[in-house]
């Protein structure tokens, strides 16, 4: 419809008309072209009009305000108006199928097909998208394929299904364990349920069995990673260590076998390879640990003496490394002193205690003096001194060792016990072989008098002892009453002196470890010709 009053008309200068059936809408388009003027905004008579507009004539009721250009009409109709147009294409019929289209064949996108008209008095034609294609045929690439699964209110495809969209079409096969088919909305299950119960036994061990293997993989890889960190391929090419698997170890690893607890961690005793070992298990997280670890290893690989404790191997496998040594039966001399166990301690008579003093000067000696680089013990203690069933002992505990470099003797922190840490070291911080004697000096005084040494009493044992030796008077009363015989005292004053001498605050006049042990052989041989002769 065109219009600008009611007035009706041909449409020829009219302001409404209705468009006839069969007008040709190429020439009807160029004859309002026509009458549309370009340059005058005035009224126009017969001739011509302002504008005009396309509508559907049912859905149109007439205002006066329709008269006053479009403008009015834009605010009126904001979202445009409808029109329903019924036509055909051109004065002809589609095509045969061997035919060539002519020059103006009007369905030119492909998926496009021709169709007669048979509402035309004339011949036409119309072209139309193929079925699953949407779009305008009369251009190129007008007619696209639809995604029927964006649309499944019109396409449907059942819960069980699957859609699939196709050139031309979309499928839907039923879910894996479904039959039939979406598009009807038949898929059912073929399982039964014990079926359904069997599959999913199978689908829960199938999981857990990859859950298992990949944190075996992450297992693996971290005990690889902590091998690495731990210097595992390095201490590969040691002939003299021994590598253990933690899955070897960890069968003695129970609190049944916990066999002694400190500051540094834990011991367990066990059979491993037929033999009695304990295994040293330092505590986690610190890496003075780690440290106190790669000396243990550097320095015992490279100590081989009857009074020290043999280093079998290590674990590498764990975040703290773990040792392996022979076991040593009677436990340590500290045990024995201050445990009160009479059994053992009518055993540690004063020749018993002389030949431990000896060897355990000859063990330090040797780590001072004789082994491959100079070892520096730093926490020399009963605690330390290890017994086997013959009353022999073994150095042991080097954790808190260091490996000293000639030009690097200063320490990064104090180490040790303090209730036998030489007090030279603990004011400088310079670990020396003379700080190891200082130490020695005090385990003499402890094995003669059978009293601790404590530091939080201000070491009342040394104090005891220097005092007594400051006044030139007899330490008598401060010896073990089980060893302190008429005929020992000599012996034991002549122990006394030689503690005093460790124990000096001026270091120079400190004997070495040597020289401490070769006076202490020469009182043993002395004290056996004595015993001969009587």
């Amino acid at each position: 419809m065109i219009g600008t009053s009611r007035r009706r008309g041909t449409g020829q200068g009219c302001c409404e008309a209705t468009l006839p059936l069969n007008t040709h809408f190429n020439n009807f388009g160029l004859q309002l072209k026509h009458e549309i003027p370009n340059s005058s905004s005035t009224r126009q008579t017969n001739s011509s009009c302002s504008y005009g507009m396309l509508v559907e004539r049912s859905w149109y009721n007439f205002s006066t305000l329709d008269m006053y250009g479009n403008m009015t009409l834009l605010k009126r109709f904001p979202r445009g108006v409808p029109l329903v147009l019924d036509f055909d294409a051109g004065n002809t019929s589609c095509p045969s199928e061997w035919t060539p289209p002519p020059p103006d064949y009007a369905c030119v996108s492909g998926n496009s097909s021709c169709a007669n008209t048979t509402n035309s008095r004339t011949a036409g034609y119309i072209c139309k998208c193929w079925d699953n294609y949407d779009g305008n045929p009369y251009v190129p690439n007008g007619c696209q394929d639809i995604d029927e699964c964006k649309h499944p209110e019109v396409y449907p495809c059942s819960s069980g299904g699957i859609c699939k969209n196709t050139l031309g079409g979309y499928d839907c096969p039923c879910k894996f364990g479904m039959k039939g088919h979406g598009k009807t909305g038949t898929c059912k299950s073929v399982f039964t349920p014990a079926a359904k119960a069997t599959v999913g036994a199978i689908g829960g061990t199938l999981i857990m069995v990859v859950l298992f293997l990949v944190i075996l993989h992450k297992e693996k890889k971290k005990t690889k990673d902590f091998f690495t960190k731990n210097g595992g391929p390095i201490l590969e090419k040691a002939n003299v260590i021994k590598l253990f698997k933690k899955e070897e170890l960890k069968p003695i690893l129970k609190n049944n076998n916990l066999i002694g607890k400190g500051g540094f961690g834990e011991v367990y005793k066990g059979l491993l390879d037929n033999k009695l070992v304990a295994i040293k298990k330092p505590i986690n997280g610190t890496v003075l640990e780690n440290e106190q670890f790669a000396n243990e290893v550097i320095i015992q690989s490279q100590v081989i003496h009857k009074n020290i404790v043999r280093l079998i191997g290590c674990c590498l496998e764990v975040d703290a490394p773990m040792l392996v040594y022979e076991f040593i039966s009677q436990g340590s001399l500290h045990d024995i002193l201050h445990n009160n166990n009479n059994n053992t301690k009518e055993a540690l008579n004063l020749d018993a205690r002389l030949s431990i003093i000896a060897q355990s000067a000859d063990g330090l000696a040797y780590m001072h003096s004789k082994a491959n680089i100079r070892i520096l013990h730093g926490d020399v203690k009963p605690a330390n001194i290890l017994l086997d069933d013959d009353f022999v002992p073994k150095i042991s505990d080097f954790g808190i060792s260091r490996l000293i470099v000639r030009d690097k003797e200063h320490t990064g922190s104090v180490i040790g016990d303090l209730n036998y840490m030489d007090p030279v070291y603990l004011q400088e911080g310079l670990l020396t072989e003379k700080s190891d004697v200082y130490s020695f000096g005090v385990v003499i005084l402890e094995v003669i008098s059978s009293r601790r040494a404590l530091h939080s009493e201000n070491n009342s044992l040394v104090k005891s002892f220097v005092e007594a030796h400051m006044k030139h008077r007899k330490a008598t009363e401060l010896f073990d009453k089980e060893i302190a015989i008429t005929k020992d005292l000599e012996l034991l004053d002549s122990l006394a002196c030689m503690a005093m001498e460790c124990l000096s605050l001026d270091v120079d006049q400190r004997p070495t470890m040597m020289e401490v042990a070769e006076r202490l052989h020469i009182l043993s041989r002395s004290r056996k010709a004595q015993d001969v002769c009587q």
